[in-house]
């Protein structure tokens, strides 16, 4: 660590991502610093840079996590990139913060769990931020105190107002419906078993040849089915929603509530005819989950400082939840192309000495 004794942090990759990690950690979060940076770009690197008084540039990602100026790593840069800089980070034994995903396919997402566990340290965390947002974890805290009994099923709206053009109908489960994905198996505790995507008529909207929306359906080990709605170019705005339904009520969470307006005909308003009722909408995702990133940065921060204590340095989901998600939109890709109701195909985790969940680390802000 620093002379500070801040915790020194390499950020590869500062695109849209990578930029607002380093912004947060800059601002917002305690007992960390920004000390290198690096991009595919050198000269967005540099620009970055330049606004952290002792941040530095290192253009190759593999030097910025063996550089010894660095205790930590914020992992940002394209899937495509992650099994190397992860096995990297494995090698130098330097914590690390991975963006989704994992890496991009099964097959090599299951080696850096194997990876890891061989190390007999948590290393990995993945960044689905999801679980750090306090409407998810209240509604996980009612599902786990028991409030609703027998929790038998889930609903959920994933809605983008507009994607890039280099969005195909594959990357709808892979960047979207995965978040869906790891909530499912967060607030159930349960991995899922298998996965049917259907393809509902196509929004005149989206870009020819993109199916959207698309719905999916989830069973889990006990046989709970949560459904997705799934619709990426609505021209609107940002909706994120959850609903458990159980054998004694049901929560719902993701209504942004924030502002709700009801009004009549008149009423100052300068319309005329039925009554209305509405409020502000999400713009985008920074805005509905900038509380659970900066929560979500925190703990991480805070689990790294202490895991040379414990041998954890993650506090979240780790290289196991990374696996899953990626067996799960595996599945996922192929109901869409198949139309077929398609099995999870995962290794058993008991069959992976140290792959077992870590325990959530005891400190401030834990």
């Amino acid at each position: 660590m620093s002379e500070s004794n801040d915790l020194r942090i390499a950020v590869l990759g500062v695109g849209m991502m990578g930029a607002d990690h380093v912004a947060r950690i800059t601002d917002r979060i305690k007992g960390a610093t920004v000390a290198v940076v690096n991009d595919y770009f050198t000269e967005k690197a540099e620009e970055i840079a330049a606004g952290i008084p002792g941040c530095r540039v290192v253009n190759d990602p593999l030097d910025a996590i063996a550089d010894p100026g660095v205790d930590a790593v914020v992992l940002a840069t394209p899937g495509p990139t992650h099994e190397k800089q992860l096995l990297a980070c494995l090698e130098h034994s330097k914590p690390v913060m991975c963006e989704k995903p994992l890496t991009t396919d099964v097959a090599t997402s299951l080696e850096i769990v194997k990876a890891e566990a061989e190390l007999g340290k948590k290393l990995i965390q993945v960044g689905f931020m999801r679980r750090f947002d306090h409407e998810y974890e209240q509604l996980k805290s009612l599902i786990d105190d028991g409030v609703f009994g027998r929790v038998l099923l889930a609903h959920c709206v994933h809605r983008n107002p507009v994607v890039p053009p280099s969005f195909d109908s594959s990357m709808i489960v892979k960047d979207s419906l995965v978040h869906e994905v790891d909530v499912t198996r967060f607030l159930f505790d349960e991995e899922i078993t298998s996965v049917h995507v259907l393809k509902p008529a196509a929004n005149p909207g989206a870009p020819e040849g993109l199916q959207d929306p698309q719905i999916a359906f989830f069973s889990t080990e006990s046989g709970r089915h949560v459904d997705v709605e799934l619709f990426v170019t609505t021209g609107v705005a940002y909706e994120v929603r959850t609903e458990i339904v159980a054998e004694k009520g049901s929560a719902f969470i993701g209504l942004d509530v924030g502002l709700v307006r009801k009004y009549g005909t008149g009423a100052g308003t300068g319309r005329s005819g039925a009554g209305m009722y509405g409020g502000e909408i999400t713009p985008s995702f920074k805005e509905r989950f900038g509380q659970a990133y900066d929560v979500e940065i925190q703990r991480w921060v805070n689990a790294v400082r202490t895991g040379a204590e414990t041998g954890n340095y993650v506090d979240g989901p780790g290289a196991w939840d990374g696996y899953a998600a990626a067996a799960v939109c595996a599945a996922g890709v192929q109901s869409l192309e198949t139309g077929e109701r398609v099995t999870v195909e995962m290794v058993d985790r008991s069959s992976i000495p140290g792959a077992e969940p870590a325990e959530r680390p005891i400190g401030p802000g834990a």
